[in-house]
């Protein structure tokens, strides 16, 4: 299970203010053990100074950049933030947010080829004979289906014979970086690595061209990569299976209801002009927010942001998701049988991250599920043991938009989802009618302060938050407010939450049954 939000935010926190000299080692140690209560306004003057640290600015095209100076080590951490995910993907065409990450490491026209001016004209004639295909396999003319395919491999030959495979990593690479990688969610695209610290021209040069001038270079063999990813993930996984159809029941219009990973039917009629419209309208500059951490002068990075990613033209601002999911009405069920365990899942709808209420929202996942400690594990595993697991958390499938808390569990043998269900509801019932305790609040808190201790120095952890924390809830100052968000959270708050959300006509109940019981 990941950890609560709250939790690896404080983690990352104090990470940070380590890192930074801060905190003397005796703060960390010992006022983080034995104050439960007080040790938000101990930690509170660091994080202040912490932001102290920050540097923002903005180029003229739009493009934002969060700098914070760590001169402890001498690397830098880059994370590269597209404002852009599933829950932004047009009808008919899921999955070419996550598409388009996979492509975006196949370089530009100087990086990935040995030849761009003889690979363009192959590229496409690719796409020409992809469409003529499509028309053919739609007529079911299988005599042109079959001379169409022969070409269509000829050529894919001649192209890949120009590429230089993974060009771009082994640059990086070879440079000293490490952690080059990239993730898609529903609300957004992140590119992120770390170099040495004086290789922050070379980042600006590579990461600015990456963006500046994409080649989507070996299209219909990533095709491949992204349906087997699919077949691994969901078609061949219950619990993945039961999650895209959970979600589709769940939402009825907003479109976290649509995988990451995309229908199968929509990812073999993608095309690469549906990648480069995506990429247009997405990847402006004013969609993007760009965090640098580490030995930096925030001087040095804004006069190279200004020549490196000055050159991206202005665009247009994107359109934003306009579909808002109405109030659930009333309770919803599905059921799968598949060749599985038995599975029950339960979900209730919640508000954004922006929201004043969402670190309730995670502490009520945190005191629920969070380990050996939680109470659905104390519940359904040790005492009753009718679950071989039980979690849950709260964001899900994202947190930008008003989204789902959710906890599910995987039914011990002999038992049934009944069991597992009547069981939950037992737990969230007593949410709603009795006050947590005070003492169960701090030792919540406190564990978490005390999982600070074990944490690494991350870079990359704190220009992940940087950036996710500006563009969902509008500031980046609103990460160093958390601690005194979840420090004022009382047993009154959890219970007032409990009650407002977990009713019956807001919730949603997956059932996996075993195929043939």
């Amino acid at each position: 299970m990941r950890l609560s939000r709250f939790k690896r935010l404080i983690l990352l926190l104090l990470a940070c203010m380590t890192s930074l000299g801060l905190i003397h080692p005796s703060v960390s140690a010992e006022t983080v053990r034995s104050t439960p209560v007080e040790k938000s306004q101990s930690i509170q003057p660091y994080l202040d100074r912490v932001k102290q640290k920050v540097t923002t600015f903005k180029l003229k095209n739009g493009l934002k950049f969060i700098v914070l100076e760590r001169h402890q080590a001498p690397v830098i951490a880059f994370h590269t933030y597209a404002d852009v995910g599933g829950a932004n993907e047009p009808v008919g065409q899921t999955g070419v947010a996550h598409y388009l990450e996979h492509l975006a490491f196949k370089g530009t026209q100087r990086i990935g080829t040995t030849d761009y001016e003889s690979e363009q004209p192959l590229l496409d004639q690719q796409d020409q004979l992809f469409d003529q295909i499509q028309a053919a396999k739609a007529k079911k003319d299988e005599q042109a289906l079959q001379t169409l395919s022969q070409t269509f491999a000829e050529v894919t030959q001649k192209a890949d014979a120009l590429v230089t495979q993974n060009e771009m990593g082994q640059i990086i690479n070879q440079q000293g970086g490490v952690g080059l990688n990239a993730t898609t969610s529903s609300d957004a695209t992140r590119y992120f690595y770390s170099l040495p610290a004086n290789k922050l021209e070379l980042w600006m040069s590579l990461e600015s061209e990456r963006f500046l001038e994409p080649v989507f270079r070996e299209f219909y063999k990533e095709k491949e990569v992204i349906l087997e990813e699919r077949r691994l993930r969901t078609d061949n996984s219950p619990i993945g299976k039961m999650v895209e159809v959970f979600l589709g029941e769940a939402f009825d219009v907003h479109p976290y209801l649509q995988p990451v990973i995309g229908y199968e039917q929509d990812l073999r009629n993608l095309t690469r002009q549906n990648v480069q419209d995506f990429f247009d309208t997405y990847y402006g500059p004013s969609n993007l927010t760009i965090a640098i951490v580490g030995d930096v002068n925030p001087k040095e990075v804004k006069k190279l942001a200004k020549t490196y990613f000055g050159r991206f033209k202005v665009r247009s601002h994107p359109p934003e998701v306009s579909q808002v999911e109405p109030p659930q009405q009333k309770a919803k069920s599905v059921t799968l049988e598949l060749k599985s365990q038995p599975w029950y899942l339960e979900g209730y709808h919640r508000p954004a991250i922006s929201d004043p209420d969402h670190v309730v929202y995670d502490i009520i996942a945190s005191l629920l599920s969070d380990g050996r400690t939680s109470r659905l594990y104390k519940s359904l595993v040790e005492s009753d043991k009718i679950a071989l697991s039980a979690q849950g958390f709260s964001g899900f499938p994202g947190d930008k938009y008003p989204n789902l808390m959710l906890f599910y569990a995987l039914t011990a043998p002999g038992h049934t989802v009944d069991e597992v269900a009547a069981s939950l509801s037992t737990e969230l019932e007593k949410l709603k009618t009795e006050l947590v305790d005070v003492q169960d609040l701090d030792r919540l808190k406190t564990q978490a302060r005390a999982s600070l201790l074990r944490t690494l120095d991350s870079n990359s952890g704190m220009a992940r938050l940087l950036t996710d924390y500006d563009v969902k809830t509008g500031d980046w100052r609103n990460l160093f407010s958390e601690l005194e968000k979840i420090e004022a959270v009382t047993p009154a708050d959890v219970q007032r939450i409990a009650q407002a959300t977990f009713t019956s006509e807001n919730r949603t109940i997956g059932y996996i049954l075993s195929k043939g019981t």
